[in-house]
């Protein structure tokens, strides 16, 4: 594929032509960022070019994850965090752990600070949570990994009980009529009301902008790179919580403006967006074409679902109702430069690994067959 486009300006990159662009529909959108040279000496400099497939591994980075991963052909692996492992040591251990097996970190998470109902919902502990949550940013940057995921629920992630799809697959489900229940981390957040009351939309955008604001300075210092995970599922009200922010295109939108910084973007799992369906105000093609142009796109969750809000079963890449090779074209077109990773994988017979193999080798192929082009 050409790396060159036509335009009234002349031949420029194709990758600046999709930015000139982004402009246009985000000042159509009524949204109005930052100007870059105000961001300075701190702006981030442009990922390596190309999609990198990862994947995610347990939070030991044991011999065996490390050799599955390298039978599998990635380059990268996601790595999951909490309680007392979240420290700058065992950041550092890990990512030593995984040079030496010829691999790279895309990111590694905090359950500590990924969903936090004290932030979200301005409970107590708030202010200690903010601050845990940039010790945890530095952390990662001194360890020289500069991307981490950050989800904004109040109440967990919603599920009934399991469910099955093709061949007898276990897999997560979600039906408003089967008294779902949100879940992080031991906890278990319970309807009608899950914190005793209704919030207003205007309460969380106001907790929202208290934790962005003083955020967004120590991203900038230390060049980390933050990817909002949607509300999952993005129904617009669960337990009480609307989910008004991270649920839908124009909550994305306006959440970014008043982030107002290079290093505030979208971790897109495409499975979450999937399963909003109208609500999310665009397809999960056109929100990665958006976010894509404004050089906010930095993470794909790339799996699949039965079918959008109220009811669906999480299912194989293959078997949902979304063409994931249309997904892939699509972030081949606009130069997506970050990770895809499989995610929430269905079991299979033979043990997790067996799921996991086959999600990340369908991965593979699509890539491969976008950058072959038509044949």
């Amino acid at each position: 594929m050409s790396t060159k486009q036509s335009s009234p300006l002349g031949t420029i990159p194709r990758r600046d032509f999709v930015k000139l662009a982004a402009g246009a529909a985000v000042a159509a959108a009524g949204v109005v960022f930052k100007p870059l040279e105000a961001w300075g000496a701190n702006r981030l400099e442009p990922l390596p070019s190309g999609i990198k497939v990862s994947l995610q591994i347990s939070g030991e980075a044991s011999d065996e994850d490390l050799q599955f991963a390298q039978q599998l052909g990635v380059e990268y692996v996601n790595i999951p965090s909490g309680g007392n492992k979240a420290t700058l040591e065992n950041f550092v251990r890990l990512k030593q752990r995984v040079a030496a097996a010829g691999l790279k970190v895309w990111n590694i998470g905090n359950s500590n600070v990924h969903n936090m109902p004290e932030v979200t919902l301005n409970l107590p502990g708030r202010d200690a949570k903010i601050e845990e949550y940039k010790s945890y940013l530095r952390n990662l940057a001194k360890a020289g990994i500069f991307y981490t995921t950050y989800a904004h629920m109040g109440n967990g992630i919603w599920s009934s009980e399991r469910e099955h799809t093709r061949g007898g697959a276990p897999a997560r489900a979600f039906d408003m009529d089967k008294n779902p229940k949100g879940y992080w981390v031991g906890k278990v957040f319970e309807g009608p009301l899950t914190h005793g009351r209704k919030f207003t939309p205007e309460e969380l955008w106001e907790n929202y902008t208290y934790f962005i604001k003083q955020v967004v300075p120590v991203a900038e210092e230390v060049g980390m790179r933050i990817g909002i995970h949607p509300d999952d599922p993005p129904v617009p009200e669960l337990g009480g919580i609307p989910r008004c922010i991270f649920g839908n295109f124009d909550g994305y939108l306006r959440a970014l403006e008043i982030a107002n910084s290079p290093n505030i973007g979208v971790c897109l799992c495409a499975g979450t967006w999937m399963e909003g369906g109208k609500h999310t105000g665009k397809d999960v093609f056109d929100a990665a074409r958006a976010f894509a142009k404004m050089d906010k796109l930095w993470k794909i969750h790339f799996r699949n679902v039965s079918g959008p809000i109220p009811r669906f079963v999480e299912t194989f890449v293959d078997n949902g109702y979304t063409d994931m090779l249309q997904l892939m074209k699509t972030l081949h077109e606009v130069d997506f430069r970050g990770a895809v990773i499989a995610d929430h994988v269905p079991g299979m017979v033979g043990g997790p690994r067996v799921g996991w193999a086959y999600s990340i080798g369908y991965i593979k192929a699509l890539l491969t067959a976008v950058r072959a082009g038509p044949t």
